[in-house]
């Protein structure tokens, strides 16, 4: 076998514990159901598992040598997910500002711009890559051979564990909807909830100051 099994297994339980920490992606996705149901949210969903399956390949392609070499790419990349973070929390934190986290009338989004936004929300986090290159190598096995392939595969399990939650969180989210509508207090307060967390992750972002290594 390729892979141990206690690979397998090792790597899925730290993608357990990742995923149920709220993220942008979580965040995001989460939003969607609540204001425009499960099919969207799943649909924002695959978007963002297509965002880290991109990632995913290109880490295993060299792209930890990439940064390595050109760490002006990591940074432009990382203040372009900060600067994405901060206008979603502006539009939930402004005066009469309204937060995709709120049901409220609006003309629904396309599939496709739900596909689009997911895939947008994930790319524009380095960390999902810088994530890889250091998680991956933990578990691989050069003795096995084939260490991409041993990358690829411990990679598509991870992932696999990730969509399997956000779609959990995705479906039991568009009954907040119903909360939010009978109570309209909630509605605020989750408004400005959410806008902080998003805020904080933005600042998070930016001011992070670890740089990227090349994979050993």
């Amino acid at each position: 076998m390729l892979v141990s099994t206690e690979a397998f297994v090792g790597i899925a339980l730290i993608e357990l514990g990742l995923v149920i920490v709220p993220g942008p992606n979580m965040i995001y996705l989460v939003s969607r159901s609540v204001t425009q149901g499960r099919r969207a949210g799943l649909t924002s969903l695959a978007g963002v598992g297509v965002g880290f399956l991109a990632y995913l390949l290109a880490a295993t392609a060299g792209l930890a040598t990439l940064f390595a070499l050109v760490p002006e790419i990591y940074v432009t990349l990382k203040l372009a997910g900060a600067a994405y973070l901060l206008w979603l929390a502006w539009n939930a934190l402004r005066p009469g500002g309204s937060s995709a986290f709120t049901p409220h009338d609006l003309t629904p989004d396309r599939p496709r711009k739900l596909f689009g936004m997911g895939l947008l929300t994930c790319l524009l986090n380095p960390k999902i890559a810088i994530l890889y290159i250091s998680l991956l190598p933990q578990f691989v096995d050069p003795t096995r051979g084939h260490i991409g392939t041993q990358s690829l595969l411990l990679g598509l399990t991870q992932l696999a564990v990730g969509v399997l939650m956000n779609a959990i969180f995705v479906i039991t989210a568009g009954s907040v909807a119903t909360l939010f509508t009978r109570h309209p207090k909630w509605s605020k307060i989750h408004r400005y909830i959410t806008g902080t967390a998003l805020a904080v992750f933005a600042v998070k972002l930016a001011t992070d100051r670890t740089q990227p290594l090349a994979a050993p």
